[in-house]
């Protein structure tokens, strides 16, 4: 087993790219390295749909041409990246976690995160899995099977997003594209003790426009706060097929912060004033408070002022799925994962009236965080109430729990209300499961939301996983 510290494929972006600089090491050593881990733990954890080594490869002897004559074209020529299997990328089948998906069907788009990224030369390493057409919250699907937490094997990473979350914490890649549109990004970054970041609504462009329109981010998992920071600058570029996306901000999201946190209002929530959160969860996400306040923070305890969106977002969320999959024939429906099928054919009793009311709440739900942050400059609140639960089931407890909202209180309501939200770890249990703890800004504050998060990180450095052979799981 390689040891972390010197392993190649578990360098941030930052030391690749410095280490490209000095000819210390080169892109052809890291995408070896990362197929090196690629092979010796993906048959465990089940991160990967496909993945092309030959490729990869081949894109990384340019790049280490270039890098060798100090020519590198882009921000991060070299580097590895996978995207989810929801993400149209040029010349790859995009299955979307479902047999239903033509295996013939290759995309000729890339969509605009994989377009920013070829732009800049960043090495397409492969796709990672998702649950089918992204639905739920835990990774598994019936093209793919069951994606597992490497922190315990028969645990899951959550999801949607759980392939890259896992993909991240384990050295396959040093960055991970995904989506989020209900907490897709945040969840399973806190199930495996890494960092998610969904931006503002409109931030990263989109296409093709998700069913879930503005409550559906593209983002990015990474090991680092630093990494986000830096794909940022890359992926938030304009692309005119998204016409709802912000103006572009051209603001460098990697740059040194000089921060003074004693000067920001912070609030934090532990229950949202709603949410049942696990003891120890709660414990440790203060303790994560805590060391903020530690370096300065001035932090009060404080809900926002809404009561559970739940019934909102599961109108919508269901209205959206529903409408999606109306298409598919009786034969393609009998081969969905049976509980996305139960989903879609319920949802057609959702009345005109029950949506209208949904989108009501919606605004409500914005108007009342606009009012919070007239007092606050950030919001905290645990990432998840509980920690990562046993692979095979939708939810932590079949006998109080319908579906993966109702163990997801702290995620949703920021995919409604359209602020920048990240998941950052801030301990582990008793029993070695990781925590996250959630931060959300301001609308258009992504900036702030990124130099907080790197502050913690200062304090608390990530740790991560090692995979070895297990004789069960």
């Amino acid at each position: 087993m390689n040891n972390i510290g010197t392993d190649l494929c578990y360098f941030s972006v930052s030391e690749i790219l410095s280490g490209y600089r000095k000819k210390s090491i080169s892109p052809v050593d890291v995408i070896k390295s990362v197929f090196e881990k690629i092979k010796e733990c993906n048959e465990y954890v089940n991160a990967f749909v496909c993945f092309n080594q030959e490729l990869a490869l081949a894109a990384a002897v340019s790049s280490e041409k270039r890098w060798m004559k100090a020519e590198p074209m882009g921000l991060i020529d070299g580097v590895p990246v996978t995207l989810k299997d929801l993400i149209p990328v040029k010349d790859w089948n995009i299955r979307r976690g479902s047999i239903t998906t033509d295996i013939e069907n290759i995309s000729r788009i890339d969509s605009p995160v994989a377009a920013r990224l070829r732009e800049n030369n960043a090495i397409f390493i492969g796709s990672t899995t998702t649950p089918e057409f992204g639905w739920k919250a835990v990774t598994d699907s019936p093209l793919m099977g069951i994606t597992r937490n490497p922190w315990d094997l028969s645990k899951t990473p959550g999801g949607s997003s759980g392939g890259a979350a896992v993909s991240a914490s384990l050295g396959m890649g040093a960055v991970h594209i995904g989506s989020d549109g209900g907490g897709s990004l945040r969840i399973p970054a806190s199930f495996t003790g890494v960092f998610g970041f969904k931006g503002t609504a409109g931030r990263v462009p989109v296409y093709p426009e998700s069913i879930l329109g503005s409550m559906y981010h593209i983002g990015s998992i990474t090991r680092s706060v630093q990494d986000t920071a830096l794909l940022l600058n890359i992926i938030s570029k304009p692309d005119h097929r998204d016409w709802s996306a912000l103006p572009f901000d051209n603001f460098d999201y990697s740059h040194e912060t000089k921060l003074i946190l004693s000067n920001l209002r912070i609030g934090f929530s532990p229950r949202l004033g709603y949410a049942n959160v696990d003891p120890e969860v709660a414990s440790l996400v203060k303790d994560g408070v805590a060391v903020l306040e530690g370096i300065g923070a001035r932090i009060e305890e404080i809900d926002p002022g809404f009561s559970s969106p739940i019934n909102c977002f599961t109108i919508l969320w269901r209205s959206a799925l529903s409408h999606s999959l109306k298409s598919l024939s009786d034969k393609q429906k009998d081969v969905l994962d049976p509980e996305l099928r139960d989903l879609v054919n319920g949802s057609s009793s959702i009345t005109l009236s029950e949506y209208q009311d949904a989108m009501n709440d919606r605004i409500e739900l914005k108007k009342i965080m606009n009012g919070f942050y007239n007092q606050y400059d950030l919001l905290i609140t645990p990432t998840l109430p509980i920690t990562a639960f046993k692979v095979g089931r939708l939810v932590a407890d079949n006998e109080f729990q319908k579906n993966w909202p109702d163990w997801s209180p702290f995620s949703y309501p920021f995919n409604l209300s359209g602020e920048p939200a990240c998941s950052i770890p801030c301990g582990f249990t008793s029993a070695g499961l990781p925590v996250g703890m959630q931060i959300v800004a301001p609308r258009y504050k992504d900036h702030l939301l990124i130099e907080v998060a790197k502050l913690f990180e200062e304090q608390r450095p990530f740790r991560f996983p090692v995979i070895g052979k297990v004789s069960e799981m």
